[in-house]
């Protein structure tokens, strides 16, 4: 299932933009670009470390992954929208990275916890009608689980940079 966002609002809850997920792979309302945390600077090809916190903000609609303290409208669990303008929002847009390892690997799953109210991002089999029939509900959980791995498809991918590769290969004499 791919993260999938389009400017059709919630009807209820928060009212505010829906995620959803898709299984078509071909989906162009499934891009994201990874983002520092609010209020921070990630420089252009610095390496994601697990444990850091990030923003994930929709090419499409430049609004962010949300969460909040609504319900979800088909499973009872915790709302995720999308929210801000131009990718600017506010705390309630930033989650952890959960992997192992010291870094973010392009092909490993991931697990994202929001850092406000600690719910996992997820997707299990409930299932929306119109507008938006046979997309299914994402959704934060409490616990982690197999519904809330998460792998980066396809993208750009950009080359560490200068400082992360002296880093990496830096020993002392």
């Amino acid at each position: 299932v791919r993260l999938h966002s389009h400017d059709v609002r919630y009807g209820s809850g928060s009212g505010q933009q829906s995620v959803t997920g898709v299984l078509a792979a071909d989906d162009g309302n499934s891009y994201w670009r990874v983002r520092g945390r609010t209020a921070a600077v990630c420089e252009r090809g610095t390496p994601v470390r697990c444990g850091q916190a990030i923003r994930l903000t929709h090419l499409g609609t430049g609004r962010n992954l949300h969460s909040h303290r609504f319900t979800s409208p088909l499973s009872g669990n915790q709302e995720v929208s999308a929210f801000g303008e131009a990718g600017e929002g506010d705390y309630l847009d930033d989650w952890t990275v959960v992997c192992s390892g010291t870094y973010w690997a392009r092909d490993s799953e991931v697990r994202f916890q929001h850092t406000s109210t600690d719910v996992f991002l997820s997707v299990t089999g409930e299932q929306y009608g119109r507008p938006i029939h046979g997309q299914k509900e994402v959704h934060g959980m409490a616990a982690s689980s197999q519904n809330n791995y998460w792998k980066v498809m396809e993208g750009i991918f950009m080359q560490p940079s200068e400082v992360f590769k002296a880093e990496q290969y830096h020993a002392e004499l």
